[in-house]
């Protein structure tokens, strides 16, 4: 256990932050569930609504750290691949 005034602050700091990181975390996992959910039945309204919702999010979550730019990029990049096959718009 830590001794000092600033390391007790450190621990928490971390607690904190380990907290909003998963509930971040937890967030964007409930969002693409539902994002698949959406692709499954094909909706072309909930697709549209679920897509932006996780696309927002992905950037947020990649805006503050939670996740890598280059991951939200491919996240965002494959599931439009997916909508678009499954509203037919692939040509």
């Amino acid at each position: 256990m830590a001794n000092h005034v600033t390391a007790l602050k450190r621990v928490r700091q971390t607690e904190r932050r380990t907290q909003f990181n998963r509930m971040a975390a937890t967030r964007l996992r409930n969002q693409i569930r539902a994002m698949r959910k959406a692709l499954a039945a094909k909706n072309p309204g909930d697709l549209k609504t679920a897509l932006s919702a996780t696309f927002s999010l992905l950037d947020k979550a990649a805006r503050k750290g939670y996740v890598k730019p280059g991951n939200a990029a491919r996240y965002k990049s494959r599931l439009t691949k997916r909508v678009k096959v499954a509203l037919g718009d692939v040509k």
